[in-house]
Protein backbone atom coordinates (compact mmCIF):
# COMPACT_ATOMS: atom_id res chain seq x y z
CA UNK A 1 0.00 0.00 0.00
CA UNK A 2 1.12 3.54 -0.68
CA UNK A 3 1.88 5.57 2.42
CA UNK A 4 -0.25 8.60 3.27
CA UNK A 5 -3.23 7.97 0.96
CA UNK A 6 -5.34 5.62 3.08
CA UNK A 7 -7.58 6.75 5.96
CA UNK A 8 -6.78 5.70 9.52
CA UNK A 9 -8.49 2.40 10.39
CA UNK A 10 -9.33 2.15 14.10
CA UNK A 11 -11.83 0.69 16.58
CA UNK A 12 -15.14 2.54 17.10
CA UNK A 13 -18.38 1.79 18.97
CA UNK A 14 -21.60 1.86 16.94
CA UNK A 15 -24.87 2.49 18.82
CA UNK A 16 -28.35 1.79 17.45
CA UNK A 17 -30.42 4.93 18.15
CA UNK A 18 -33.72 3.08 18.40
CA UNK A 19 -32.70 0.23 20.74
CA UNK A 20 -29.50 1.40 22.43
CA UNK A 21 -27.63 -1.74 21.26
CA UNK A 22 -23.84 -1.13 21.02
CA UNK A 23 -21.08 -3.05 19.28
CA UNK A 24 -17.35 -2.53 18.78
CA UNK A 25 -16.00 -2.72 15.24
CA UNK A 26 -13.21 -1.42 13.04
CA UNK A 27 -13.92 1.59 10.86
CA UNK A 28 -12.38 4.61 9.17
CA UNK A 29 -15.23 6.75 10.50
CA UNK A 30 -14.59 8.95 13.52
CA UNK A 31 -16.60 11.10 15.92
CA UNK A 32 -16.13 13.81 18.53
CA UNK A 33 -18.39 11.83 20.87
CA UNK A 34 -16.71 9.05 22.88
CA UNK A 35 -17.84 6.19 25.10
CA UNK A 36 -16.09 3.87 27.55
CA UNK A 37 -16.34 0.25 26.39
CA UNK A 38 -16.47 -2.93 28.50
CA UNK A 39 -12.69 -3.36 28.27
CA UNK A 40 -12.15 -0.01 30.03
CA UNK A 41 -10.87 1.80 26.90
CA UNK A 42 -12.50 4.89 25.40
CA UNK A 43 -13.58 4.72 21.75
CA UNK A 44 -15.32 7.12 19.34
CA UNK A 45 -19.12 6.66 19.35
CA UNK A 46 -21.01 6.52 16.04
CA UNK A 47 -24.81 6.58 16.28
CA UNK A 48 -26.69 4.65 13.58
CA UNK A 49 -30.42 4.58 12.86
CA UNK A 50 -30.62 0.83 12.30
CA UNK A 51 -28.53 -2.24 13.12
CA UNK A 52 -29.02 -5.99 13.32
CA UNK A 53 -30.76 -5.42 16.66
CA UNK A 54 -33.60 -3.37 15.13
CA UNK A 55 -33.73 -4.41 11.44
CA UNK A 56 -36.84 -6.51 10.63
CA UNK A 57 -34.79 -9.01 8.59
CA UNK A 58 -32.79 -10.00 11.68
CA UNK A 59 -35.51 -9.61 14.30
CA UNK A 60 -38.31 -11.24 12.31
CA UNK A 61 -40.79 -8.50 13.23
CA UNK A 62 -41.50 -4.88 12.49
CA UNK A 63 -40.60 -2.26 15.09
CA UNK A 64 -42.21 1.13 14.73
CA UNK A 65 -40.27 3.61 16.81
CA UNK A 66 -41.55 7.02 15.73
CA UNK A 67 -44.61 6.10 13.66
CA UNK A 68 -46.54 4.20 16.34
CA UNK A 69 -49.81 6.10 15.89
CA UNK A 70 -49.33 7.08 12.24
CA UNK A 71 -50.30 3.66 10.89
CA UNK A 72 -53.46 3.55 13.01
CA UNK A 73 -54.43 7.06 11.94
CA UNK A 74 -53.86 6.17 8.28
CA UNK A 75 -55.93 2.98 8.54
CA UNK A 76 -58.73 4.84 10.34
CA UNK A 77 -58.81 7.54 7.67
CA UNK A 78 -58.20 5.49 4.49
CA UNK A 79 -58.45 1.85 5.54
CA UNK A 80 -61.17 -0.65 4.69
CA UNK A 81 -64.33 -0.36 6.70
CA UNK A 82 -65.67 -3.57 8.22
CA UNK A 83 -69.45 -3.20 8.29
Amino acid sequence: MKKGIHPDYHQVVFQDSSTGFKFLSGSTKTSDETVEWEDGNTYPLIRVEISSDSHPFYTGKQKFTQADGAVDRFNKKYGLKND
